[in-house]
């Protein structure tokens, strides 16, 4: 009997063991990006309007710091248990945050919100650390796209999260409570579900016993440098331009509906066109998609701050910025799996997880003081010029490669 041979990247029977930890690494993923994406917005405005417009970065700044902690212990946990487990640690953690961070919305205590965003900020650790399990149970020719799968997860709940920040604010304000208490419950019952849902995540899968390379000197291969600068650089643009922009419309006089419906353009941009981003990768390498990625955020952030300042226009805008991070976040974090070898792979992608979100944290802070010193034009604009140094490193990375041929 003749049998056919499945096409490249056509699922076939030993792609069925993955099904159903491939599940959960996307449910899992999906329910923290729409905690997270309420949460970082509702937190900011409920922080500044309590003690400030500078305490409102502080607030943003505390969920991406707590991602940027919550990755490092989580790699530490993976070396030694796997994967598996310290994600759902990680899930756990989040939605004992988003049950903190509700409590101080409902009771007016900023401390309480900065200790929950920060516990949140872990749970998200372990949804944005889910991608390169969902790499590792696939062959390296499927890698694109599974990442991109995980990527695209977020997609229905961050974008449907904030088109409910109006609904949830006004049921929260017929039950008593502060408006934004309901966007933070939001975030409970979602973060509750992600944690039930993440004991199915594949805890067979553990880190390679490490070599004895020192991690500085696979963190200086010129692939991992250039995958590491425009990871970082893409998601200091996009925290910069993202977290003064609820503050930025919020003193423009528009209310949490548009404040939402701008921050699900953006998340729709970043998410939904992941499945797409992930096949260009695996069909035309990294660097390509990489370069676009870089362009479109320069373009993003340039007509940020030269347009207008209008609802319709800013969605767009902040649309394309979010795909612009998307092509960099799959196409780098791709790049970066394949840089160095399966026994180091658990350390150096949670080292570079942990410092981009480390410098996120930096720049979320930073963003509302140049908010309210220059303005979001000056602040939108500094951040496109950014764009300059990874396209930098990746020219570096493309000379080096026929150097050492």
């Amino acid at each position: 009997m003749t049998t056919v041979a499945p096409r490249r990247g056509q699922p076939t029977a030993a792609d069925q063991p993955t099904r159903r930890p491939m599940t959960a690494i996307v449910v899992a993923a999906a329910l923290m990006n729409a905690a997270m994406a309420v949460a970082s917005g509702v937190g900011t405005i409920v922080a500044a309007d309590r003690l400030g417009l500078a305490w409102g970065g502080v607030a943003a700044t505390a969920g991406i710091t707590g991602t940027g902690i919550g990755a490092l212990a989580l790699t530490r946990l993976t070396v030694r248990r796997g994967r598996g487990r310290a994600l759902a640690l990680g899930y756990l953690v989040g939605a004992v945050g988003a049950v903190v961070a509700t409590g101080g919305a409902v009771t007016d205590d900023v401390a309480a919100l900065l200790i929950g965003m920060l516990l949140l900020g872990a749970g998200n650790a372990a949804a944005q650390l889910s991608r390169y399990a969902a790499a590792e149970l696939h062959t390296e020719d499927r890698r694109g796209r599974a990442i991109g799968a995980v990527v695209w997860a977020g997609a229905v709940g961050a974008v449907g999260g904030p088109l409910l920040l109006g609904a949830t604010g006004a049921l929260a304000g017929r039950l008593g409570w502060v408006p934004a208490a309901g966007p933070f419950a939001l975030a409970v019952a979602v973060t509750t579900v992600a944690a039930v849902v993440s004991r199915w995540l594949p805890y067979g899968s553990r880190a390679a016993a490490a070599t004895n390379a020192p991690l500085w000197t696979l963190l200086r291969r010129p692939a991992v440098r250039s995958a590491f600068a425009v990871l970082a650089t893409a998601q200091v643009v996009m925290v910069a331009v993202m977290t003064a922009a609820p503050v930025d419309m919020h003193h423009h006089g528009q209310g949490l509906g548009a404040v939402g419906l701008v921050l699900s353009a953006h998340t729709l941009g970043m998410f939904a066109l992941s499945p797409v981003t992930g096949r260009l990768v695996d069909r035309f390498g990294a660097r390509p998609v990489l370069v676009a990625g870089l362009a479109a955020l320069a373009l993003a952030a340039g007509a940020a701050a030269a347009g207008p300042t209008d609802t319709a226009f800013r969605a767009a805008a902040l649309s394309l910025l979010g795909y612009g991070w998307n092509l960099c976040f799959v196409g780098g974090s791709t790049a970066l799996a394949g840089a160095v070898p399966p026994a180091e792979r658990a350390r150096v992608e949670g080292t570079v997880d942990a410092a981009v979100w480390g410098l996120a944290a930096v720049v979320g802070l930073l963003s509302t003081v140049v908010l309210a010193v220059g303005g979001y034009a000056v602040l939108t604009a500094a951040a496109g010029l950014l764009v300059v140094i990874p396209a930098g490193a990746l020219l570096s990375a493309s000379r080096a490669v026929p150097a050492r041929a």
